[in-house]
């Protein structure tokens, strides 16, 4: 068993509580649309703006982002340490919006 907040999850809605306005208006952010297609692969990653392909911007400003997807219920994040890692909720959406996920992702990838 793990001791400590090692695997420790930042709040999130459940299921049924992601709401689709809040998913459609989180996404309108070219930001976080963006956040979406990096997540998308399936992994977790680090909150640092390097860790996904924002190095532009200041780290404020990508957690700042990263909040906005999570309390949407669109990523998890798991607390390691001092670390976070974001994932996406894949199943989680298509449970509540079947198709959807697969629908925004065709129409921002090149």
């Amino acid at each position: 068993m793990v001791s400590g907040n090692a695997m420790e999850k930042l709040p999130e809605p459940s299921v049924a509580e992601i709401e689709l306005v809040r998913v459609l208006h989180a996404l309108a952010d070219p930001v976080r649309l963006t956040l979406l297609t990096v997540y998308a692969d399936g992994l977790e990653h680090g909150c640092a703006p390097e860790d996904v392909s924002l190095e532009h911007l200041h780290k404020s400003t990508v957690s700042h982002h990263m909040r906005v997807l999570r309390e949407a219920g669109l990523t998890s994040t798991r607390l390691s340490g001092r670390n976070r890692y974001v994932s996406l909720r894949r199943d989680d959406l298509e449970e509540r919006f079947p198709g959807l996920l697969e629908s925004l992702l065709q129409a921002v990838r090149p």
